[in-house]
């Protein structure tokens, strides 16, 4: 099993960067789902590639991955560049 430990962006719907804070692990074995032709619903054999963790640090992430001996690989985010301009700016 892989998993991967990344900071997840913030999504268009939030205005704050509360949630960029924190670390998240999500485990991929390698499972496929299947769709049930009735319903629609998506569905597979394996509930571990649902899980999702979130960590206040990386290192948290890191040790928790190597205590239960997952593979894993650490996505370092880039960091968000702010260019200070004024309100008239934007209508120039």
């Amino acid at each position: 099993m892989k998993a991967k430990i990344f900071r997840p962006s913030k999504t268009a719907m939030q205005s704050g960067r509360a949630k960029e804070k924190s670390w998240k692990l999500i485990i991929d074995d390698g499972s496929h789902q299947t769709k049930d032709p009735l319903i629609g619903w998506n569905g597979g054999a394996s509930t571990k590639s649902q899980v999702n963790l979130f960590f206040s640090s990386k290192e948290k992430a890191i040790n928790y991955a190597e205590r239960h001996k997952l593979d894993y690989d650490v996505l370092e985010s880039s960091n968000r560049r702010i260019i200070s301009k004024s309100y008239a700016d934007n209508f120039k």
